[in-house]
This record gives C-alpha cells, structure tokens and sequence, in this order.
C-alpha cells in the first residue's frame, strides 16, 4: 500500500501543469474498474490532495477526482453528498479566476469591501486570534525582505480577516498585527454563510492581482507566496 501511495503521489507531482487535470481523469477512469481501487484512489485523492496538512493540496487535482467520484455507479448518492459539497467548495476562488468579493469591517466600525482595495497585489490571510499557526505565518511575512519591501511599497496589501462571530477575542489581540496591515472581521460570518472561501482550516492566504484574480489558493506557505511575486519581476 505504501508504495503504491508513493508511486501514485510522485506521478501526480510531476504530470506538466497543463496536463495534471487532464491526467487525473484518465486516472480515475481506470481506477473505476475496480471498486477496490477506486475506493483507495478516493481515499488517496482525499489524504493527498484535499486534507488541509497535505503539503501536496491542490484543487485543481482534486476537482477531476470529485467529479469522477459524482458521475460514478460505483457510489451510492449517500456517499456522494459530502462530495458534491466539496465540489461546490473546490470550484470557488480557483487560480487564474477573480476572487469571490466581500465586506470587511474594522475595530472602528468602518467597513471595505476586498475588490476595493488598490494595490499591484493583496495577499487575504484569513487568522484567529491567538492562533500559534497564525502567529508563526505572521512573524514570517514581517520577516521576509521582499513582502516587507512591497508592503513599504504599498505594491502589497495584506487583508487580515477574522471571520468568526467571537469579536470579544479578535479585539484583545487586535494589536498582533502591524498597523500596516488591514485587520478586519466578517462582519455576521457572511463570508462561511455564504461559503465564498473555504474555511475549514485556518490560517489560510490567498494571493491576488491587481485585478483580484488568483494567484495562489488556500496555502499556509509564505515560501510559496514569495516565489510566485519574484516570478512577477
């Protein structure tokens, strides 16, 4: 089983990004010849690329899977329903596409709304407070020479965004945050109502264009957020 799963995740990884969708259908397909195995695909697509501490986490991958997993017989709909709620998330926000928009509200009352803010990029950071992860992606964004440089810049703005409903804790730790940054709330959680973000692990970035298109979904790596702005230079 274990190097079934290494060989399986190594021919993920290194499929050429044009072709990984695509590849992954025709995975699946095969897969689906077997109850047996498509079972273990699904539970490896699921412990690869859906769980939040999988370095190798990719929607995009994921999709051709959960589509795979609606449209086969070899699944009752019971099983199928909390796929297509994982669909219905995994298809938002994805990269390359404009950012589902949003209001946000600060300690003093005054509200924004995401798609409003003008900056070459905008990094959301989706934080609770006292969160020790949360603290630690903090400390590298303040320490990393490039994000502090375009944040001095104003090239970067950085969302900090509270969206549960505990307003009690966020403002005790309000002051965790530099100045520099917009530190704001979801105001009546209408961001997980509505479920235009997925949230079911925090902390979470986004990185965004200046258009508010997708650059990097969903990751709790500041390695990977510096790589894809040096790429833009």
């Amino acid at each position: 089983l274990n190097m079934l799963r290494a060989y399986s995740v190594y021919a993920i990884g290194y499929v050429p990004d044009s072709l990984r969708s695509k590849s992954m259908h025709r995975l699946m397909q095969k897969a689906s010849s077997s109850k047996r195995m498509f079972d273990y695909f699904m539970m490896l697509g699921s412990e690869v690329l859906h769980n939040p501490n999988s370095q190798l986490r990719d929607d995009e991958l994921y999709i051709p899977v959960l589509e795979a997993a609606i449209a086969s017989p070899l699944m009752d709909e019971y099983e199928k329903m909390p796929l297509v709620y994982d669909l219905q998330m995994a298809m938002q926000n994805r990269i390359g596409r404009v950012a589902n928009d949003f209001s946000y509200t600060l300690a003093s009352g005054r509200s924004g709304r995401m798609s409003e803010i003008k900056s070459d990029y905008t990094m959301i950071f989706f934080s609770n407070p006292g969160c020790p992860m949360c603290r630690d992606i903090k400390e590298q964004i303040i320490q990393s020479p490039k994000l502090s440089d375009m944040i001095s810049r104003k090239e970067l703005s950085v969302l900090v965004v509270y969206p549960d409903a505990d307003l009690k804790a966020w403002r005790e730790h309000i002051e965790d945050y530099p100045r520099s940054w917009i530190n704001a709330y979801d105001k009546g959680e209408v961001i997980s109502r509505q479920r235009l973000y997925d949230l079911k692990a925090i902390p979470a970035l986004y990185l965004l264009d200046a258009e508010k298109r997708v650059m990097v979904k969903d990751c709790t790596s500041v390695e990977k957020i510096e790589e894809v702005l040096l790429m833009q230079d």
